[in-house]
């Protein structure tokens, strides 16, 4: 992957998450961010949650902020970790629960990120790396 990410290879990535998410029979909405933690697509399946929506900008934007998987975040933020509490310094959502893994290039900087919104954590970030594979 370059250093930024186009719409073209986005949406293209996007059918590959989609195909995921028939495999697995739920309806989630995938959104990717460039490195800015800013929106360059979002995709609601008919009948994903609403909730979605907002969930997996808030995780993509985690992802970017921390170049982590949110997955990989988790831990660190509950009672007694080392992070707890850090989610009140955002002015944007963030989110600490599976469904968001970092877009990087060749180098290793973090471009951007996807997030999934929709299932349940793992199931949201399995749909997150097909959309990353596709990348």
């Amino acid at each position: 992957m370059s250093g930024s990410i186009s719409l073209n290879s986005v949406e293209k990535a996007i059918e590959a998450g989609k195909a995921k998410a028939a495999e697995l029979g739920i309806a989630f909405t995938i959104s990717v961010l460039d490195n800015g933690a800013r929106l360059i697509a979002l995709s609601r399946m008919d009948g994903a949650a609403l909730a979605s929506v907002d969930s997996s900008q808030a995780k993509a934007r985690t992802s970017v902020y921390f170049a982590a998987s949110t997955r990989d975040l988790a831990g660190a933020v509950q009672p007694g970790a080392p992070m707890f509490g850090i989610d009140s310094a955002f002015g944007d959502p963030v989110v600490f629960v599976g469904g968001a893994v970092p877009l990087t290039d060749a180098h290793g900087t973090v471009v951007g990120a996807v997030g999934v919104g929709g299932g349940y954590p793992d199931q949201d970030h399995e749909v997150a790396e097909a959309v990353k594979a596709a990348l």
